[in-house]
């Protein structure tokens, strides 16, 4: 059981034991949208939210999911399911298992070697019933699912113990619903000045996926930070940022964007000189740039940099190329600082 837990602390997302709605936030708590590798929302649902999701459910259904009850060992519909597909939550939707990742244990629950995604099973330790054990539950909605144990097959060697009532099935080739795809998300590129400090503010964006710092609009292939460095290649350090519109809208970058730099710096910022360090927008869509152009002519309007000219290019954007492996989340390696104004504190995007 020591070597489940290591594994576990290591793998799988950790909080302690309790009836389902009583893990799961208040409506009134606020809480950071959170995204797994796989592009799914695994937000913690409001406790609100997931009393409202069970009512749906079989009276078998809740009492596993929503009070840690076990159902009969060999009773289970999923038990001997040998179709191709996804298990998702039977509770939010949540994929949860593969297809491909279950075995027969012979314990009479289905069992899997390990999650559809890490993110996707919580786990937490549970003493009850006279016996230490580690429950696993949904991490988006905190319904149990069952228990994880150290006598399953490679490569893992653990073996998620399933009550089938937790689960519901997709067979390979359905259409999944909304709840149980990867999030719609969409791409924005920016550049203003040195990418570490830019990558690092966006990655704090609610409803920001992932940030990646890198070369655009530059004249030559895959470019490195010493050939852009050296001005012979024409490139910009830029951000690319995927997010969920349905969480954040690309209005709501572009405040942040002009929040984080001076954009009447032609060709640098502050210390930072050279072309490589110019500020731009490059955008992927005929919306994206009537979006950049009009919020550009509403600050120039408001004079909200005291008149200066705003000398942001917004251009098409051209073939991104990822800076190298040390300058992603540079600033969270090395604990450098850069781009101070954090752009997403309240009233933060009203000015400087």
């Amino acid at each position: 059981m020591r070597l489940v837990r290591t594994l576990l602390a290591l793998w799988l997302p950790m909080c302690a034991r309790g009836p389902a709605q009583e893990l799961a936030p208040s409506k009134d708590e606020p809480v950071k949208p959170v995204y797994s590798k796989t592009n799914h929302d695994v937000t913690p649902l409001a406790r609100e939210r997931v009393a409202e999701l069970a009512k749906k459910l079989d009276p078998e259904a809740y009492k596993v999911t929503q009070s840690a009850a076990t159902e009969r060992p060999f009773c289970g519909n999923l038990l001997d399911n040998k179709k191709e597909g996804v298990y998702a939550c039977v509770v939010c939707g949540l994929p949860l298992f593969s297809s491909d990742s279950k075995f027969h244990s012979g314990t009479g629950w289905p069992s899997f070697f390990q999650p559809f995604d890490a993110a996707h099973v919580a786990s937490g330790r549970d003493d009850s019933h006279g016996m230490s054990r580690d429950e696993i539950h949904c991490a988006r909605c905190t319904a149990h699912l069952g228990h994880v144990f150290d006598d399953g097959p490679p490569p893992t060697g653990l073996r998620f113990c399933l009550n089938s009532a937790s689960l519901q099935f997709f067979e390979k080739g359905a259409a999944l619903p909304p709840e149980s795809q990867p999030v719609k998300a969409e791409t924005a590129y920016f550049a203003g000045g040195c990418f570490w400090g830019v990558e690092h503010w966006f990655q704090q964006g609610p409803g920001v996926i992932d940030a990646v710092s890198g070369y655009m609009q530059g004249d030559v292939e895959n470019p490195s930070y010493r050939q852009v460095c050296a001005h012979a290649t024409g490139h910009a350090e830029s951000v690319k940022v995927v997010f969920d519109p349905a969480r954040i809208s690309y209005e709501r970058l572009l405040e942040a964007f002009f929040v984080l730099h001076d954009p009447t710096q032609l060709d640098r910022q502050g210390v930072d000189v050279g072309d490589q360090y110019r500020s731009g927008i490059w955008t992927t869509s005929e919306a994206q740039k009537l979006a950049a152009e009009k919020y550009v002519q509403k600050l120039t309007a408001e004079k909200r940099f005291g008149g200066k000219k705003i000398v942001t290019r917004i251009e098409a954007a051209q073939k991104f190329w990822p800076a190298e492996e040390f300058h992603q989340d540079y600033i969270e390696k090395t604990g450098a600082s850069c781009h101070v104004v954090d752009p997403w504190k309240t009233g933060a995007a009203a000015g400087r």
